[in-house]
């Protein structure tokens, strides 16, 4: 289904990001830029370059979605002096606003779906935030996860946040792409490609604008669930599309569709997009557990994943250059018994 955007909407930019910086700092220390030996290796890359995994499970939260939480919440607080914030989330953007109200003193109320992974749910409620639950296996029919966060802004004289389609969200989001090119260049590196994730878009629009910013001849690969890709369709039609029953074992990218604030960043900074099925999604969260101790969601794990199949020639991905790569691992937050079952291939 083809979707039009909305024309009068504020696209946030680099110096959204640069404002959201200091805002990032007065709670978090930076998420750690791990070179991947063994990623170099799998890869057979030239002795002078790199591949770098941007860690986000490091995160008080487990992933990346305290960015743009911190930074939606401290820019809304005139407006929250005595509201509540509500907000519906797979999970990891429930914990980041949790995290962010429990900050800033707020209290939240979050919609996720009942079948969401239990550390998640752990994770929201232990940062002070009250859960509400729907059955996400019938919400392409019913659109109970939007009704539900409506009601709680309307009975409860709530400000509604988005998990990615807010140009606070993008930009914060953004701080953690300022991070990698802060370390890289420390190190006198450069880049060549940068693997990221797109789902709703705001983690992949706010790293795009300071990567794009920060090494301007870098190339930007987004990667998709099989069974959930919006996004490539919307890169192939040149225009937003939706996709009415998202399908994966990636839970963190089962959007209908990318961001109307996102998009237009998207379409002009992303120069690639790849898809990958779960089943190879499960062989990079094996892989990564195996050489780097790492306990990823497959949502997580998707792009290495991606990596480990142009290693063997089996994707479009070109990545010939001089540069390093940076490939981002966004979240953690895993239930064991899931994961244990997930890395166990036949």
């Amino acid at each position: 289904m083809q979707i039009d955007s909305t024309p009068s909407i504020r696209i946030p930019t680099i110096a959204d990001v640069r404002a959201a910086q200091p805002v990032i700092r007065q709670h978090l220390s930076p998420a750690p830029l791990i070179r991947s030996y063994s990623l170099e290796r799998q890869l057979g890359l030239a002795p002078h370059r790199r591949v770098w995994i941007k860690d986000y499970g490091w995160t008080p939260v487990g992933s990346f979605k305290l960015l743009g939480a911190l930074n939606w919440m401290a820019n809304h607080l005139p407006e929250l002096i005595d509201r509540p914030v509500a907000a519906h989330s797979s999970g990891n953007f429930a914990s980041g606003i949790s995290f962010a109200g429990m900050r800033y003193g707020k209290r939240v109320i979050i919609v996720m779906p009942e079948s969401a992974p239990r550390v998640k749910f752990e994770l929201t409620r232990s940062f002070g935030a009250e859960v509400r639950t729907y059955d996400i296996s019938t919400d392409h029919l019913t659109g109970t996860r939007d009704r539900l966060a409506k009601e709680i802004a309307e009975q409860e004289h709530a400000l509604q946040a988005s998990p990615y389609d807010d140009p606070f969200v993008i930009a914060g989001n953004g701080v953690g792409g300022l991070e990698i090119i802060d370390e890289l260049k420390r190190n006198d590196r450069n880049l060549s490609h940068f693997v990221c994730s797109v789902s709703g878009g705001g983690l992949m629009a706010g790293h795009s604008l300071a990567i794009a910013d920060g090494f301007p001849e870098a190339r930007i690969i987004g990667v998709e669930p099989e069974g959930a890709d919006d996004f490539r369709q919307s890169m192939s039609q040149q225009q937003r599309v939706r996709v009415s029953k998202p399908s994966s074992i990636c839970d963190g990218l089962l959007s209908y569709d990318v961001g109307e604030h996102n998009w237009p960043i998207l379409r002009q900074l992303v120069h690639a997009t790849t898809v990958l099925s779960d089943m190879d999604t499960r062989r990079a969260m094996s892989w990564l557990f195996e050489k780097h101790g790492l306990r990823t969601e497959p949502s997580g794990a998707i792009t290495t994943g991606v990596l480990l199949q142009a290693s063997c020639g089996e994707n479009e991905i070109d990545l010939r250059g001089d540069g390093d790569i940076v490939v981002v691992l966004s979240g953690r937050n895993v239930d064991q018994s899931t994961f244990a079952k997930y890395i166990q291939i036949d």
